[in-house]
C-alpha cells in the first residue's frame, strides 16, 4: 500500500481558473514541486477521484458551508475505482476558523456498508495498523450518528496533484470536470446517472500548506492575477442540483432502522473494548 500523504492540518486557498491559466500554472508549479505518483503516468497527469458525501435529512453540512460557519465539518467516503479489492476511505474534513483539519481511515470495501449501517469499526476492517486511522473511523461513526447522516451526493473530478520534494508541507491540486449526482444508496460505483457540471469548463486550483505561506505561492498568485474564492464542490453541486432533488432521493430510499437503540449501545461498548485492545490487535 502506498504511503498516505494526507496533510492532517493545513491552510487551503482556492481559485477557479480557466484551462489556459491552469496549463500555465502547471508549468510554473513544476519548477517547485513533483507530480504526484498516481498522476505521473496518466493522461493529462490526472487521476479520478470519487467522493460520496453524507449529510443529515435537512442538509446540515451543506447549510453550514453556504452560511460560512467558521467551525464546521463534512463527512465523505472517498474511492477511486470500481474494483472490489480497492479500499474506501472514511474522511472527516473540519474547518476551524481558517485552518483545515482532516482525519481518514481506510476500510476494506467489503466492510464499508456495515460501517455506514451504524456498526463501529474493528481492526479487521482497516487497511492499516495505524491507531490514528482507527480513531478517525470511530469519530466518523459518532458524527454520522449525531447528524443521522446518510449518503446524499456523489462528487467526481479528475485531479492533477503536485507535492513537495522534501516533505508534506506543500501541495497544489488542479481539479477538472467536477460533477455532482444524487446518490442515496452508497453504491461505490464510478458511473453517474444524471450529474450536473459544477464549475463548467473551469479548473479548481487549490494551494495547500501546513506552515508559512511559501514565497513562491505569492509569486504564483501575482503572476497569474489570481483571486481567491470559495469552491466547495459538494455545496455548489447541491445548489445546482436543487435541494429538493437530494432530499427527495433521500426520502425515497429511507429504510427502517436495522438496529435498535440497545444494539447501537452494544456496538458502542464493543467499539470501546476494541480501542482498549489496540496494543495487542495492532501488533
Amino acid at each position: 500500500m502506498a504511503e498516505d500523504k494526507l496533510q492532517a492540518s493545513r491552510f487551503e486557498l482556492k481559485y477557479v481558473i480557466p484551462e489556459h491559466t491552469a496549463l500555465a500554472v502547471r508549468d510554473f508549479v513544476a519548477g517547485y514541486l513533483d507530480l504526484d505518483e498516481f498522476g505521473a503516468t496518466q493522461p493529462n497527469f490526472s487521476y479520478p477521484v470519487h467522493s460520496l458525501y453524507l449529510d443529515s435529512p435537512n442538509l446540515s453540512t451543506f447549510r453550514w458551508t453556504i452560511n460560512g460557519d467558521k467551525n464546521r465539518y463534512k463527512l465523505r467516503l472517498r474511492f477511486y475505482d470500481n474494483q472490489n479489492d480497492s479500499p474506501v476511505f472514511f474522511e472527516i474534513k473540519r474547518r476551524v476558523n481558517n485552518t483545515i483539519a482532516k482525519q481518514r481511515g481506510g476500510v476494506r470495501r467489503e466492510f464499508a456498508d456495515q460501517l455506514l449501517a451504524g456498526q463501529l469499526p474493528c481492526p479487521s476492517h482497516l487497511l492499516s495498523k495505524d491507531p490514528r486511522q482507527f480513531s478517525a473511523l470511530q469519530n466518523f461513526s459518532k458524527l454520522m450518528a449525531h447528524l443521522s447522516a446518510r449518503p446524499m451526493a456523489h462528487i467526481f473530478y479528475m485531479r492533477e496533484a503536485w507535492i513537495s520534494r522534501y516533505d508534506n508541507s506543500v501541495r497544489v491540486t488542479l481539479d477538472r470536470n467536477v460533477l455532482c449526482d444524487p446518490e442515496p444508496c452508497a453504491r461505490f460505483e464510478t458511473e453517474m446517472v444524471n450529474p450536473v457540471t459544477v464549475f463548467g469548463k473551469s479548473v479548481v486550483l487549490e494551494l495547500k500548506f501546513t506552515n508559512r505561506f511559501p514565497d513562491w505561492f505569492k509569486d504564483l498568485v501575482r503572476v497569474f492575477g489570481l483571486s481567491q474564492c470559495g469552491a466547495a464542490k459538494y455545496a455548489e453541486g447541491v445548489e445546482l442540483l436543487g435541494e429538493h432533488r437530494l432530499t427527495h432521493a433521500f426520502a425515497s430510499n429511507m429504510v427502517p432502522a436495522a438496529k435498535s437503540t440497545f444494539s447501537h449501545e452494544l456496538s458502542m461498548v464493543l467499539g470501546l473494548a476494541a480501542i482498549q485492545g489496540l496494543s495487542t490487535n495492532f501488533v
